[in-house]
């Protein structure tokens, strides 16, 4: 992408994402595009905070999470403040996601063992073995 400034549409297309969720995210104050009118033009600080966004949503991040630690930014010590902050709300959102994986796992494992057992039933049933 380059340094000019891009439509709600380009920004649709380059992040696959709709025009209601770009103005969702300018509404919820996590992008500030540039109003022409009713056009909104997107900077390419818009661009990196919504790169952000995305990624932040895909590790579970609440929007209200993502907006705090992108404010952070303003701090003005090199972002200082704003990493070591993410880092320790990504440390808990990565054990959050390991235990859901493991509550998964598990479910997984006992609707399979269901599964087998109940493929075994109608195996029974269709040999006339069923008691």
């Amino acid at each position: 992408m380059t340094d000019e400034l891009m439509t709600i549409r380009q920004m649709c297309d380059a992040f696959d994402v709709t025009a209601r969720t770009l103005r969702f995210y300018e509404a919820k104050e996590l992008l500030a595009p540039i109003r022409d009118g009713q056009k909104r033009l997107f900077t390419k600080r818009d661009r990196a905070r919504l790169k952000l966004i995305l990624r932040g949503k895909r590790f579970g991040f609440a929007l209200e999470e993502i907006r705090q630690l992108l404010d952070l930014y303003e701090m003005g010590d090199q972002q200082q403040t704003q990493l070591t902050r993410t880092y320790q709300v990504g440390r808990g959102h990565l054990a959050d996601l390991k235990k859901q994986r493991a509550e998964l796992d598990e479910a997984i494992d006992d609707l399979t063992e269901q599964l087998e057992w109940a493929e075994k039933a109608i195996a029974d049933f269709e040999n006339g073995s069923a008691q």
